[in-house]
């Protein structure tokens, strides 16, 4: 009697658990001052790119890192960074460029590796990042961030209700 429901149930379940079932990204900032160099690498699944911009998350219409890429695909994944996601060093928001694209892993679990290089002139004294990618999307997104400035680590995670954090050195 009470079979057939909870069958069902499970395999509501069970359907949902397939679908891309970690809603996370991650960040890495690496600042070395001896080069003056601050490095941004972000790894997103690239089911939730395409989702965040084609609203299609199976879509291989942007064809990121792939021969037949599209001319746009670059200028809208920047598009939707730039209102989900910054840095400010020493409280001035850093224009972000694409310096590399790379994809890794396979099916749902497939990442679009995306990697910015910036000279910094002067010494670090503060750093703020904001990351909030997909939080429009997913109630349950959560963005790790690891930031490692003259030897010392912090990790941080940053998600719909508290997406900016601040570090001062």
């Amino acid at each position: 009697m009470f079979r057939w429901p909870l069958i069902s149930i499970a395999i509501i379940f069970f359907q949902n658990v397939y679908a891309h079932p970690l809603r996370l990204s991650l960040c890495e900032i690496e600042y070395f001052s001896n080069k003056k160099l601050l490095t941004i690498n972000l790894k997103l699944f690239l089911t939730d790119v395409n989702e965040a911009i084609l609203f299609d998350p199976n879509s291989n219409e942007l064809a990121f890192c792939k021969p037949n890429e599209s001319h746009n695909a670059n200028e809208l994944l920047m598009d939707y960074l730039n209102q989900f996601f910054y840095v400010k060093f020493n409280r001035e928001i850093l224009d972000l460029k694409i310096k590399n694209k790379k994809l890794g892993g396979e099916g749902q679990n497939t990442a679009l590796w995306i990697y910015f290089e910036l000279k910094q002139e002067s010494s670090i004294d503060s750093l703020e990042i904001k990351n909030a990618v997909f939080t429009d999307l997913f109630f349950d997104q959560n963005n790790i961030v690891y930031v490692h400035v003259n030897g010392e680590s912090k990790s941080i995670m940053l998600n719909k209700k508290s997406p900016v954090y601040q570090l001062k050195f």
